[in-house]
């Protein structure tokens, strides 16, 4: 695949290799504060707020002090500019340095070949670097998740002009106009990419049939969106609000319409960074951990909106990033809504775990769109790139508690579940796929 630091638009055809959470979630995370001190003592760590890591001597320490941390322009980068920005770091004995990235495309070279200790990243591209997708093969290890929900889709007032405002309606103008539709994601194997090929074929479009389907970094989609250049698109906030500021379209879902607090951007690194050097990187799951928990309090979040607007980060206006960060939604075309599920970092620590069911979810979804041509071996695959071992150690460092499962179970939009049980009879199960 061709690097989209390369090109604004890629076609990504070439390549070939009201939602419901299941109740039982939340009773994973009834694990005491208390227990979580535990699991410090086992480990010789006395708990945050007595001793951290950053005073431990000996192995302990940091293996290197200094990490750059990749990011791209997103509301969601927030912890990693948190961290970094009110003294997290410190506090476990590292100094970490936000990176401002141009694509995904160069999130991943970077990391694979060390320019980066760590990204904010999409949790399906560390997946499709790890099996070689599209690109070279890479160990890549999944630290922790940074939020759930607070992405979207985007469709441009062309169409809604010609009456569509949502998925049924953008599948008549689909089935009777004779022209090509356009649609952009972020990355091949993303999370944008998955939540716009779901959507559609949840709503009876295929995504490679009937549809052309290109790549295009996040900041530029309003722009592109606005010289024509695609019908629809999905990004992360605050590109879809942005739309609607610009007047250049309108929101017709929300990835939490598609999956109520599915998982998204997660810290990631390459597993030999983590073999090299576990302690520095337990000490940046814990200082992100604590980021996490910071955004997440009410009263925290129009302070970090602001910092995070600034040209360093994400570079957008305060009040187009401020409305959906705090859960107020307006779609553009009459509708606002105070929506419970946007953008959580936290959540009492449901969401950062990193559940080997998410990672097993974005294979099969690899699978259902023919970038994989067979089926790994799904819970082997997430076994070896979620670090569980040392998130849960970490989580001991910072106070948070961890479930006691390392599965969950969801409800999506069409109605099927996923737990992780069979997923090849899953990625296999679906009507429209490749």
């Amino acid at each position: 695949m061709r690097d989209q630091d390369k090109t604004d638009i890629t076609a990504v055809n070439t390549i070939d290799t009201s939602s419901t959470v299941d109740a039982s979630r939340r009773q994973f995370f009834r694990q005491s504060i208390a227990g979580a001190f535990g699991a410090a003592a086992a480990l010789n760590i006395m708990p945050t707020g007595i001793k951290n890591m950053a005073h431990a001597a000996g192995s302990d320490a940091p293996e290197i002090t200094e990490v750059k941390i990749g990011f791209i322009p997103l509301t969601d980068c927030a912890p990693i500019v948190v961290a970094a920005q009110m003294g997290f770091d410190k506090k476990y004995g590292i100094k970490i340095t936000p990176s401002k990235e141009a694509s995904w495309a160069g999130v991943r070279d970077k990391l694979i070949n060390g320019e980066l200790q760590g990204a904010h990243v999409l949790y399906g591209m560390m997946y499709g670097s790890q099996l070689g997708i599209g690109g070279q093969q890479k160990d890549m290890a999944v630290l922790m998740a940074l939020n759930n929900n607070g992405q979207g889709i985007t469709l441009s007032n062309q169409l809604k002009d010609k009456g569509v405002k949502d998925g049924r309606s953008l599948k008549r103008l689909i089935s009777n106009e004779n022209r090509d539709y356009t649609f952009a994601q972020t990355f091949p194997t993303g999370t944008h990419a998955m939540w716009l090929n779901y959507w559609l074929a949840a709503n009876d479009i295929d995504p490679i049939k009937d549809v052309k389907n290109i790549v295009v970094p996040p900041p530029q989609m309003v722009a592109n969106m606005r010289i024509g250049n695609m019908d629809g698109y999905c990004v992360g906030e605050p590109w879809n609000a942005r739309a609607i500021n610009d007047n250049v379209g309108f929101s017709v879902a929300t990835s939490q319409d598609i999956w109520v607090d599915h998982p998204e951007k997660v810290l990631g690194t390459t597993a030999e960074f983590v073999a090299k050097n576990p302690n520095t990187a337990r000490a940046m799951v814990a200082a992100v951990l604590e980021a996490c928990r910071y955004i997440d309090a009410t009263e925290n979040r129009a302070k970090v909106a602001k910092l995070i607007s600034g040209k360093s980060y994400v570079n957008a206006p305060e009040d187009v990033i401020g409305g959906r960060f705090v859960g107020n939604y307006d779609n553009g075309i009459g509708k606002k809504w105070k929506d419970p599920n946007f953008m959580k970092f936290y959540n009492d620590g449901e969401v950062n775990f990193p559940y080997l069911s998410d990672g097993m979810w974005f294979l099969t979804q690899h699978k259902r769109w023919g970038l994989l041509k067979s089926d790994p071996d799904y819970l082997a695959v997430a076994t070896k790139v979620n670090q569980i071992k040392l998130y849960s150690e970490a989580a001991a460092m910072a106070g948070v508690p961890v479930p006691k499962n390392n599965m969950r179970s969801s409800k999506l939009i069409d109605g099927v579940v996923w737990d992780g049980k069979n997923p090849a009879a899953y990625a296999a199960g679906f009507k429209i796929k490749a």
